[in-house]
């Protein structure tokens, strides 16, 4: 995954003709941490599990970037993560640099009391690299506003002070912000919105197809149907659904069912009714190439490869998930004229909302939900146009131009610190 990660970068510094010295700087962590982090499970037994933190360039401002609790986290991962997240904060233009961090841990065979333990060992373990100047972390995989609060508050006992910048996706009530939670949602639907205008396609009536049904896949969903877009199949984790009737599916009610029965797929209730005659059952290859104008990508990494890219039946493609099209695939797509919205703009409006909240906490301050989406909106609308001038000017992919577009940024921020 880092390698695929790097190839785009060197890629995109072609184009702005940057010397050798200067590009392997561009790829090379600036600090690789790893350490034991040790827990006493509710058995009296201590327990050691590996932990990371990735910190990749703060040329531009303080690391960024969220901490992940999962059984397959890797150095590898984390260091393509920490890159990513350089990108991206680079592309919409806010002053932070990249990190990802975890512990490589399957968090569901852990009691509550075992979770917080471990949140606290892991701020332990690198709290010398961590401050709201310094390194400054979010949720992730597997983690949530409670985990945040938990290691807020072990940093803030080591610091033996407030400090509420250092962490951020914490509880309201902890300084969090409003709007976090529909964040990477919203900003991908205010991407879409500015390429359709764009292509000249409207959105009412145009259909759309959502892999992922998570956090983000369900809010894209939300937002793009009350923006009367038709959701004509969906897919989660254990099976997906498609709409024989082409009416369009409401993503309130598939919750409902998710909910209420565990799955969705193959069945669609409102209610206690559930009318299984009008969808039928789908297998993540048939959601892939079903034919759309919108294909939304909100689950894993490589979902779109060489293997199935010359298949992919949509007019625009919204990366959401992190990697979600391979490199290769990417071309072939270009190639077909399927505008791909990449993951570095498309899913950006997390840790865009995740430095309102740090702002607000430098700044003491509190943003209402309308002054939160207001800034996103803005932030969103500038960056895509940017990319779009920006990839147009060099005839490449928006993909490619959001790389040349953050890289140059990068570099001019590393000229200034006298890095290169």
């Amino acid at each position: 995954m880092f390698n695929n990660v790097a190839d785009q970068v060197k890629e995109a510094a072609g184009f702005l003709k940057l010397s050798l010295p200067a590009l392997k700087v561009l790829i090379t962590p600036q600090r690789i941490l790893k350490s034991d982090v040790v827990i006493k499970r509710d058995n009296g037994q201590s327990e050691s599990f590996t932990g990371f933190r990735i910190q990749f360039n703060d040329a531009r401002g303080p690391f960024k970037g969220g901490i992940r609790f999962h059984p397959q986290a890797s150095l590898d991962e984390m260091k393509a993560l920490a890159l990513l997240m350089v990108i991206k904060c680079a592309v919409v233009d806010i002053p932070m640099g990249g990190a990802k961090g975890g512990v490589t841990v399957d968090p569901k065979k852990l009691s509550s009391a075992e979770l917080e333990r471990l949140s606290q060992a892991w701020v332990k373990a690198f709290y010398k690299y961590l401050g709201p100047d310094q390194d400054v972390p979010a949720p992730d995989v597997y983690t949530n506003e409670q985990v945040m609060a938990w290691m807020l508050d072990e940093f803030e006992r080591i610091a033996k002070k407030k400090s509420p910048a250092f962490i951020t996706g914490k509880p309201m009530a902890r300084g969090g912000s409003a709007g976090r939670d529909t964040a990477t949602a919203q900003g991908a639907f205010y991407v879409l919105n500015e390429s359709l205008k764009k292509i000249k396609l409207g959105k009412k009536k145009l259909s759309a197809v959502i892999q992922g049904f998570g956090n983000a896949g369900f809010h894209i969903g939300q937002l793009l149907h009350q923006a009367g877009f038709r959701i004509i199949a969906t897919a989660d984790s254990q099976g997906g659904i498609y709409d024989i009737r082409n009416g369009g599916m409401n993503p309130e009610l598939l919750m409902e069912t998710k909910k209420s029965r565990g799955l969705y797929s193959g069945c669609y209730c409102q209610a206690s009714v559930c009318d299984c005659g009008n969808y039928k059952k789908m297998n993540n290859k048939e959601l892939l190439e079903t034919p759309c104008d919108i294909l939304v990508l909100a689950a894993l990494e490589n979902q779109i490869t060489v293997a199935n890219a010359k298949k992919i039946n949509a007019k625009v493609v919204l990366e959401i998930a992190n990697g979600a099209i391979t490199k290769e695939a990417d071309q072939q797509l270009t190639k077909r004229k399927i505008l791909v919205l990449p993951d570095v703009l498309a899913n950006a409006g997390g840790v865009t909302v995740s430095y309102f909240e740090w702002l607000q906490n430098k700044q003491k301050q509190t943003w209402s939900k309308e002054k939160v989406l207001r800034q996103l909106k803005d932030k969103m609308t500038v960056a895509f146009r940017h990319v779009w001038q920006v990839s147009q000017g060099y005839q490449v992919s928006l993909r490619t131009g959001a790389y040349i577009l953050a890289i140059g940024r990068i570099v001019d921020a590393m000229k200034q610190k006298g890095r290169i």
